[in-house]
């Protein structure tokens, strides 16, 4: 089945970044949320970023006029039925995923393929409360999505093998690459990544290193573009504890134990980037470690 029209659900930081891959690829997005107000700020930083790209004479300006009128903006939930491909790309909650898929089932189309976002919660698990777990898979996108290369597909354990391959002609139409993925907790590159945030977090509770030192030598001494806890404000430290929790709950070892100083962080609501405040400080011109 040749997909023509993607559903993208949730219009955040990763939905938005997905429409806009999308819409540059030649296909027709309707991108849905339940906030108008997250559909406008949405549109606006895609416009903002392809314009970035038309600036760097990546893609031209008949390219940026091109892919934006491809983006549908939508507040129905049912306006995504109407697509070949959906990609969920909501909050990091299981209870919210297998609500909006039980949501749009009634509007689907029998061929509709169903995609889960996730950057760690069972696939198989979510394809189960679905209609079609055959037709269900992960297809994790790494941040920012117009700049990361890969893209981790992850079957559950009833996905055929032409969902496979669908979501794979996508990702090769993207100019990206897939990895493909086995559906244990946290895939691979998360099950790699986190444990290593949270390891620089117990660095840092354990007063081994400040956060200064921690990032700078993780950036000098490991050649890691950007420091672990510099990373983890940019992914968001919520998410990053979720996936740890998601990881301990799942493979039941105490190497997976989320840093206490991460839990604290995530309850003072100093989640990093988007709150301002995480390991840095960013209401100031620069950065400023708080610890």
């Amino acid at each position: 089945m040749e997909i023509q029209k993607v559903g993208v659900i949730g219009a955040g930081q990763m939905g938005n970044g997905i429409a806009h891959v999308m819409a540059l690829a030649g296909y027709e997005v309707v991108l849905n949320d339940v906030s108008q107000q997250a559909l406008d700020a949405a549109l606006s930083l895609i416009h903002k970023n392809m314009e970035r790209q038309a600036s760097k004479g990546k893609i031209s300006e008949a390219d940026v006029k091109a892919a934006l009128a491809r983006i549908v903006p939508s507040l129905k939930l049912a306006d995504v039925g109407a697509t070949d491909l959906v990609i969920e790309a909501a909050t990091e909650r299981e209870t919210v995923k297998q609500a909006i898929f039980e949501d749009l089932q009634p509007h689907l189309q029998p061929h509709t393929i169903l995609t889960s976002n996730t950057s760690s919660i069972s696939i198989t698990r979510l394809a189960s409360r679905t209609d079609r777990p055959e037709r269900f898979m992960g297809f994790h996108f790494m941040n920012p999505v117009p700049v990361m290369q890969l893209v981790e597909l992850i079957r559950g354990i009833a996905t055929d093998e032409p969902t496979f391959k669908a979501c794979q002609d996508v990702v090769a139409r993207l100019g990206k690459t897939s990895a493909s993925a086995e559906d244990f907790p946290a895939f691979i590159v998360n099950r790699i990544l986190m444990p290593m945030i949270n390891e620089a977090v117990y660095t840092l509770y354990e007063g081994v290193g400040s956060v200064k030192s921690i990032d700078e030598s993780m950036k000098l001494g490991a050649n890691h573009p950007m420091g672990p806890l510099e990373l983890a404000d940019f992914i968001g430290l919520d998410t990053c504890l979720a996936i740890m929790n998601v990881l301990h709950d799942g493979l039941a070892d105490t190497k997976y134990r989320p840093c206490p100083l991460l839990t604290k962080y995530v309850e003072a609501g100093w989640l990093g980037r988007k709150t301002q405040r995480g390991f840095y400080d960013y209401r100031g011109e620069t950065p400023v470690p708080t610890r």
